[in-house]
């Protein structure tokens, strides 16, 4: 059982809601209103364990009942039980018996603070799985936490936690087997040294899965440490993820020690790194130094075109790779708009002779590949569930003719910045009739014409239409959707305005299910669309508007009113006022965990005002610095 969120926010609306049946208790029993009161913010302050005045007809339910009901609630629901036990006693022992049964703990939803975490933490028992968002956490508060009965830690934003600290966990941790750390690159380049897990690593015996992502900073600054863990990785290995890592290093060392003598290379199925640059002889190593491999994830950046650039060679090299089944080979775009311009249609063609058994196919960068090369892997690959291609001109309607004829059930299709992409070859996918992810961001040509048959996917849950050329006529036919679609981004797409946004939900459809929607960089969304948006979508969670002009501090009190909104992006709403502030405040959006207000003039406030909001909700982060909702990536490069 997981516990997921713990809103303390939830716990005062409960309160509030039955406030005058326990004050007509109180004063039955002669206790005073405002001693209560002051019980239970103390209660809401530190932990499930704190003192509890005050009786109430909660008093009176069997505590074995309670105990039942919250074993059944299912884990978003589980997330607010700390706080819940500031109302009642029997509550309060209920609570704390429920949590003390729990195995795994999952706080990676927001970051919280060390006090909270410690009041959380004294109320768990013998924890074997835990997933934390450390930003604002410290070596002792986690430290507490761990020993030999974790068996898989995933640590995430770690920008708070020493490198000592981070390399010593495999011997406090002996049992692990699963272990994620996530950490800046930008930390102090003298503490570097001390990430060293020589003695750390070697002590988990039972270890087989291994991540590391360094966000940000050079590559050159970590690459000894990488380097050091290829040397370190014990026989039972089986999942490796390294971000960032060295090509040379990389190959110097498979090339360098035997086969017979890594010891790892029997059992390493999945292989993650991200580079300086993927070349033929890279992948050629790989894929001879690993025979069970399963998942190859490659991904590179380099800063200029390479004479050593992957070729129809390297391609070819997967090919004895017998048990691939997952392929991801990425060139990321971030300040370069290199590609891998020595791979062909005739790679391509090996590649699906060779690689039939594939079932997941990523690939990005393939700027000579045509609609020859990416049809042959659609034809051959029988298993196919997951294709996407990304920034490949290249790619046409042409690869998505007669799709659905070929035996095979496509559950997911992205194509991101395929600008050759229409509505035609829109039409062609949507008759596969198993879609369940739709992701056509930055495909400028699909249009209103091909939302009739995406409207027909009864299995859609993921729909992504961002940049497409749809207007508010095309909102009108898929507000008749009846797949249960979670997430919908509409961002970017100029044509659709207000009027298309009460088209889309006005029959209640699409709005019953979805949990997030991006309405980001659209000039014709104003405050009417965010009350549409507020009054239909009862289950929302995740609100994105930046870029919005037209928004004012109208949307954000009603946002506020909402509750249950979680996330919500307002980046660069020029409407918004120095006003917009004093909704942060309580009662207001309760619940709320992240909000991005950059180059808005709530920011004006200055940090005397956030420190306010800080003290009243510890557990909101505020963004000032235009990261994508929750700073997944971009946590690295500020401070909250």
């Amino acid at each position: 059982m997981d516990i997921f969120k713990n809103t303390r926010t939830e716990a005062e609306i409960f309160s509030k809601t039955h406030r005058g049946e326990r004050e007509r208790e109180e004063g039955k029993n002669g206790h005073s209103v405002m001693a209560h009161k002051r019980s239970t913010s103390t209660a809401v302050a530190g932990s499930a364990s704190a003192t509890v005045g005050g009786d109430s007809l909660l008093e009176r339910i069997p505590e074995n009942l309670l105990n039942e009901i919250f074993l059944k609630l299912e884990p978003e629901t589980l997330s607010s039980l700390s706080s819940l036990a500031c109302v009642s006693r029997t509550l309060q022992s209920s609570v704390n018996n429920v949590l003390s049964s729990f195995s795994s703990v999952d706080l990676s939803a927001f970051s919280l603070d060390p006090q909270t975490f410690d009041g959380i933490r004294r109320n768990l028992g013998n924890i074997q799985k835990i997933t934390l968002d450390c930003l604002r956490l410290s070596d002792s508060s986690i430290r507490n936490l761990l020993g030999p009965d974790v068996e898989e830690l995933i640590l995430l934003k770690c920008s708070s936690l020493s490198c000592r600290f981070l390399s010593s966990i495999g011997r406090t941790c002996p049992n692990l087997r699963v272990l994620t750390l996530e950490f800046s690159g930008f930390i102090d380049k003298s503490s570097v040294f001390d990430l060293n897990f020589r003695g750390s690593l070697e002590n988990c015996r039972s270890l087989e899965s291994l991540k590391i992502k360094i966000r940000g900073g050079e590559i050159n600054d970590y690459s000894f440490m990488l380097l050091g863990i290829y040397h370190l990785l014990p026989k039972t290995i089986k999942i490796l993820k390294l971000q960032p890592s060295i090509s040379l290093d990389t190959l110097v060392f498979f090339r360098t020690i035997p086969i017979p003598h890594t010891t790892f290379s029997q059992t390493l199925t999945q292989i993650s790194l991200v580079l300086d640059t993927i070349t033929d002889l890279l992948l050629h190593t790989i894929t001879h130094s690993l025979p069970l491999l399963t998942d190859l994830d490659l991904k590179d950046q380099p800063s200029s075109d390479t004479s050593d650039d992957l070729s129809d060679l390297g391609i070819q090299s997967l090919i004895h790779c017998k048990n691939l089944t997952h392929l991801s080979l990425i060139r990321i775009r971030h300040h370069s708009s290199t590609s891998f311009k020595r791979t062909t249609d005739m790679g391509f063609f090996l590649l699906s002779e060779g690689c039939k058994q594939l079932e997941s196919v990523r690939l990005s960068g393939f700027s000579k590949v045509s609609d020859a090369g990416f049809t042959s892997i659609l034809n051959s690959c029988s298993n196919l569930k997951k294709f996407e291609i990304q920034n490949t001109h290249l790619l046409t309607d042409l690869t998505f003719q007669d799709v659905s004829k070929v035996p095979r059930v496509l559950e997911e299709v992205k194509l991101v910045s395929c600008n050759s992409i229409t509505s035609e070859g829109v039409h062609e996918i949507a008759s596969c009739s198993g879609l369940k992810i739709l992701d056509l961001f930055g495909c400028k040509s699909v249009a209103d014409s091909c939302l009739g048959n995406v409207s027909k996917l009864r299995l859609l849950t993921s729909l992504n239409l961002s940049g497409a050329d749809v207007t508010d006529s095309g909102m009108v036919i898929l507000g008749k959707i009846h797949a249960p679609i979670t997430f919908l981004s509409l961002r970017g797409c100029k044509r659709v305005t207000d009027k298309g946004i009460g088209h889309l939900l006005s029959n209640g459809k699409i709005g019953n299910n979805l949990t997030s929607l991006d309405l980001g960089h659209m000039p014709g969304i104003t405050d009417y669309s965010v009350g549409i948006v507020v009054d239909s979508c009862i289950g929302l969670v995740e609100l994105c508007i930046r870029n919005c002009f037209h928004v004012t501090n109208v949307s954000m009190k009603v946002l506020g009113l909402k509750g249950g909104i979680r996330r919500v992006d307002v980046y660069n709403c020029s409407g918004l006022t120095v006003g917009c502030f004093e909704l942060l405040k309580k009662p207001l959006f309760r619940g709320l965990q992240w909000i991005g207000i950059g180059k808005t003039r709530v920011i004006c406030v200055g940090d005397d005002g956030f420190d306010e909001i800080h003290r009243e909700r510890p557990w909101l982060t505020i963004c000032a610095d235009g990261c994508e909702v929750g700073c997944h990536d971009g946590w690295q490069f500020h401070k909250f």
